[in-house]
């Protein structure tokens, strides 16, 4: 029903460790999990820009080790502000920033309690947790948790409310992804794209959220926003790490996205790739082919 290919879209020197964007206009924003900047690159002019978000005199913004790095695993945007999380996988990751892009104003807030929320109504304990995909539609927040500690807890948190601070609407939906040899993939980022959700996931042979390990291959799927249940998984990878996900272009017959990959090195370099779903024609009606489209694909 469908083919993928996949090609460098673009390479930028001087951001590291990449693990979300979002393209609006000609700016692409991306985040790496080990720094204290958001990048800004202009894809046409090819210029790279970097946005201070973090305010800390005691190390380094870029390359922060570790032990220590703030672990900005998610980039989402609504209207006019980019939400920027930390994963919440040691006490030292639980920031939020909103950068306003009007303003640019940058503001800061602490996750702790609704990330130990999140650990109690789920059942996850501190080595299993680890948000790495985030959707805000004005209304409510889709959480995705990545299962890449040693109980596989793939799952989705629903959370009816915008205040995330103090956020007590808060529901479950467990997850299961295809495997690679014995790993299950877990999810690694997610949009929301025409009232479908797109998510990228990678088998990493690790049974820790903080330590990597073998990645073994990645996937492209999508989920259905009402039920939260997965249409349909599709593998895109064999090797790569691909941790953000934003939307390209629509075009009758395919839909692109713009990946990002976290090497898991010190180098500052980040190769952005494209990734084209093709939708084959599977019925002919008065002579044409009807090509299968985001909204009737999956019904």
């Amino acid at each position: 029903m469908y083919t993928t290919h996949l090609e460098i879209f673009a390479q930028i020197d001087g951001i590291g460790a990449a693990s979300g964007l979002f393209l609006i206009g000609d700016l692409l924003y991306i985040i790496g999990d080990n720094s204290g900047y958001l990048n800004v690159y202009n894809i046409k002019t090819k210029a790279l820009n970097k946005i201070q978000i973090l305010f800390n005199d005691n190390h380094s913004l870029e390359n922060i080790p570790k032990a220590n790095k703030p672990d900005f695993e998610v980039l989402c945007s609504y209207k006019n502000i980019l939400y920027i999380l930390g994963s919440g996988s040691t006490s030292k990751r639980n920031l939020m920033i909103e950068y306003a892009l009007e303003t640019k104003s940058v503001v800061q807030k602490d996750l702790s309690k609704l990330y130990d929320r999140l650990k109690s109504i789920s059942s996850i304990d501190d080595e299993n947790f680890n948000i790495e995909g985030t959707i805000f539609n004005g209304a409510e927040w889709l959480l995705f948790n990545r299962g890449n500690g040693i109980a596989t807890k793939n799952g989705i948190f629903r959370i009816g409310e915008k205040d995330l601070e103090n956020a007590d609407k808060i529901r479950f939906f467990p997850s299961s992804l295809p495997k690679i040899n014995h790993v299950e993939a877990s999810f690694t980022d997610a949009i929301l794209y025409q009232n479908e959700i797109f998510f990228i996931a990678t088998a990493e042979d690790t049974k820790s959220t903080y330590h990597d390990g073998e990645v073994l291959g990645s996937f492209i799927g999508s989920i259905n926003l009402e039920s939260l249940k997965i249409n349909f998984t599709h593998k895109i990878s064999d090797s790569h790490k691909f941790e953000g996900i934003s939307f390209l272009n629509q075009t009758e017959n395919k839909i692109e996205f713009l990946l990002c990959e976290d090497r898991d090195t010190e180098e500052l370099n980040a190769t952005v790739y494209k990734l084209t779903l093709n939708f084959k024609p599977i019925i002919e009606i008065q002579d044409r082919d009807y090509y299968l489209s985001p909204s009737n694909l999956f019904q």
